[in-house]
């Protein structure tokens, strides 16, 4: 047979190739455009495809060929230049090319659905309720907050807006309904951003108008930037201006951040600021919301897209700018699956559409320090609070011998004590949720521990349950020691739940509210609580370190760090870059407005080099530090790393595995690079299986990629693969 058109298909599935397909019948082959998806027979059933290329004949006969079945988009999903850059994304990480471009698409489209179209259901006022006087609502605050969005945006707010402005909106916006404000409509899904009221920003101060400046000078090229601001150094107000003068050269921008927790407060300065449509990518919508916004972002309906860390593979043409928020976050990182640095993908994807990209944080990641100081990136500072505000002074609380009430120590109770007397507001971090790290027999010592995992359950007292937090294995809380039939079982340690018990009975008057992943689990209620803190309805704040990033809480004045002990013993040769880290932005959350603010750290190392380092010093001490053991110790970011990962329900065949693999590196390259292990991860057994890791270094990285580039596609043959899981991550910020 002569040769014909074959079309090259990634398909979403753990293998290192494309596979190619004859064209579907009734089909010119050459009329079609690689970025388009098609159905395609794969095993004993279908998957959709993305088609990647067009080649002029076949590497197999054409007689084992299958044909595909159809063709599901009339144009790409995905033109040519972003389709490179998935390309190059998926070669880098050495990761399957079909899960690369399955994972930059909505999880509609994935399974083969059509393209929505762009409008969805929404609610906007009635002539009545236009002439509603927002006063008549003072005992309805919820409702009269609804009536203010909606007055603000006449063309009317979708669910998925409503939630991210007003938090849990359903009761209110239902009596508004009876009462015949309300009605619902049909709106695009960036109609939200369209027809409001808009707010001119605060002047800027010598040090934001010089970073704005400097970026400017830089639209239409590619540039990177580090933006180090202290916290509370309005590093958002820099990027506001930046997004405005984008869009009105009719470029657009993506701004990225950690967590779905600050996109709500972003967004609403945004849409405060910008007359422009927005659309919003992130977990927290439905999927047919994030298809939606995912495809007015890839038509370029969308001016500007704020997401968090896939929203960097998002579609996004005419692109001219690209910020990063809090770009040291772990939370940038992928962490399964497809495991790419959404702010590492950014700054490629900035140079390959010739953008400035700026990468904001007032800790920055130790990668990124390196950057500025080898001139890679321009490094801009903003070393002071903007308006009055002063940076918090830190102060070191020595515990090593105080009793402890369930973790806080004499000294920081009283100090609690008088700032709400003062009427300020007090938060307290803990980064340790439930009621206690360790239920243990009090007769015979047993401890109770997951049934699947190297690690203890923690007690949950409010449902009575033992959870581990590594897998999410639940058990009933025994009533007997299951070793010796005791009943006298007692909770060692403490947890965000039993903190709040004491802080309950200790200041009863003091309105106390709790923020965790257990406390917020309700869709709409972490924004709920964040708005009531901001009005200042509660006055002492408890929570995890989802209380510790960018949030802007002005009446706090005093900030209480618990037990952060552990972070100074990790085995990770980043766990003291991931603790000052999160000390500092902590601390940030004090003295934000006119008073100043104060910072206790309880410790019983208060002599520890880090803690001395970061009190006397700040961050910028301490990171010059720890660049310099970095270097003398050869770790990133002066080398670079991958981390093959292994598990498999036997205990030996992990590190079987791995023992094949360091010796075939060797084999392929084993003068330039570094191969340590394999060695048990830190946490063996996990959700019932056994894991072991394989580290390997190189100074260079183009040497490093090299080498991934011809062992990875091998790993599959060796004889021990077929007895285990295994996984590559490509510059692993975490080692577990």
């Amino acid at each position: 047979m002569a040769d014909q058109p074959v079309l090259r298909v990634a398909v979403c599935a753990p293998l290192q190739c494309l596979f190619d397909y004859l064209p579907p019948s009734g089909l010119d082959p050459w009329r079609l455009s690689p970025g388009v998806r098609l159905r395609v027979p794969f095993g004993r059933g279908t998957r959709v495809g993305i088609l990647v290329d067009i080649a002029g004949s076949a590497r197999v006969p054409v007689s084992r060929l299958k044909r595909a079945e159809s063709l599901l988009d009339r144009t790409p999903l995905f033109d040519a230049d972003h389709l490179a850059f998935l390309l190059w994304a998926a070669g880098y990480y050495q990761h399957p090319v079909g899960e690369v471009l399955a994972g930059a698409m909505p999880v509609w489209l994935r399974q083969g659905r059509a393209v929505p179209v762009p409008e969805v259901e929404g609610w906007r006022l009635t002539e009545q309720g236009r002439q509603v006087e927002r006063a008549t609502l003072r005992r309805a605050p919820c409702q009269a907050r609804l009536v203010g969005l909606l007055v603000a945006a006449p063309g009317g707010l979708d669910s998925r807006a409503l939630a991210e402005s007003a938090g849990d909106y359903r009761a209110p916006l239902k009596a508004l309904e009876r009462k015949g404000w309300v009605e619902r409509c049909r709106i695009s899904p960036t109609a939200a951003a369209a027809g409001g009221s808009y707010h001119r920003g605060p002047t800027l101060n010598q040090q934001q108008q010089a970073a704005v400046d400097a970026i400017l000078e830089s639209l239409g090229d590619y540039a990177g930037f580090l933006l180090e601001g202290v916290t509370g150094s309005g590093k958002t107000e820099v990027y506001l201006r930046l997004v405005e003068q984008v869009l009105a050269q009719g470029r657009r921008a993506l701004v990225l951040v950690p967590e779905i927790g600050l996109t709500p407060q972003l967004v609403r300065r945004l849409r405060r600021r910008i007359d422009r449509p927005m659309a919003l990518l992130h977990s927290g919508l439905s999927e047919g919301r994030r298809a939606h916004a995912w495809v007015e972002a890839q038509h370029g309906r969308a001016d500007l897209v704020v997401g968090t860390r896939s929203a960097v593979l998002t579609p996004l043409p005419g692109l001219g700018l690209i910020i990063v928020d809090e770009e040291h976050d772990l939370s940038f990182k992928q962490q399964d699956g497809f495991r790419y640095s959404a702010r590492d993908l950014a700054v490629t994807r900035a140079r390959r559409a010739r953008c400035p990209v700026v990468l904001g944080s007032a800790t920055p990641s130790l990668e990124t320090l390196r950057n500025a100081r080898t001139g890679r990136y321009r490094w801009l500072s903003l070393p002071e609070r903007a308006g009055v505000a002063t940076v918090p002074r830190l102060e070191l609380i020595d515990i090593r011998s105080a009793r402890l009430e369930a973790g806080m120590s004499p000294v920081l109770i009283r100090l609690v004590g008088e700032e709400l007397a003062r009427g300020s507001q007090v938060l307290l971090f803990l980064n340790r949720r439930g009621y206690a790290p360790v239920l243990t027999c009090h007769a015979c010592g047993w401890v109770a521990e997951c049934r699947r995992c190297d690690a203890r359950m923690t007690l949950h007292l409010a449902t009575g349950t033992l959870w581990c937090h590594h897998c999410g294995a639940q058990r009933e809380t025994e009533s007997r020691c299951p070793d010796c039939g005791g009943q006298d079982l007692r909770p060692v340690g403490h947890g965000t739940e039993r903190l709040e018990e004491m802080l309950a009975a200790r200041f009863p008057d003091a309105a106390l509210v709790r923020i965790d992943r257990d406390s917020t689990r309700r869709k709409g209620r972490l924004e709920t609580l964040l708005s009531e803190i901001r009005e200042g309805r509660h006055a002492l704040l408890l929570g995890t370190q989802m209380l510790a990033k960018g949030h802007h809480f002005p009446g706090v004045t005093l900030v209480g760090v618990l037990d952060i002990d552990q972070g100074l013993m990790g085995a990770d040769y980043r766990a003291p870059e991931r603790l000052a880290q999160l000390i500092v932005q902590v601390a940030g959350r004090a003295g934000r407005a006119e008073r100043i603010g104060r910072v206790l750290i309880q410790t019983r190392h208060p002599d520890h080099p880090l803690l001395q380092t970061l009190v006397r010093g700040g961050y910028g001490a301490f990171a010059q530090r720890a660049l310099a053991e970095r270097q003398a110790a050869h770790l990133p970011p002066f080398s670079h790393q991958a981390l093959l990962r292994a598990q498999a329900p036997r205990p030996q065949a992990p590190s079987a595995f791995l023992e094949q693999a360091a010796a075939l590196a060797r084999t392929l390259d084993g003068d330039r690079i570094d191969i340590w292990g394999p060695v048990p991860a830190p946490m063996e057994r996990r959700a019932g299986r056994f894991r072991a890791h394989l580290l390997v270094q190189c100074t260079q990285r183009p040497a490093l990629q090299s080498l991934l580039a011809a062992w990875v596609p091998r790993l599959p043959e060796l004889e021990t693969a077929r007895a285990v899981r295994w996984s590559l991550d490509v510059d692993p910020q975490e080692l577990f």
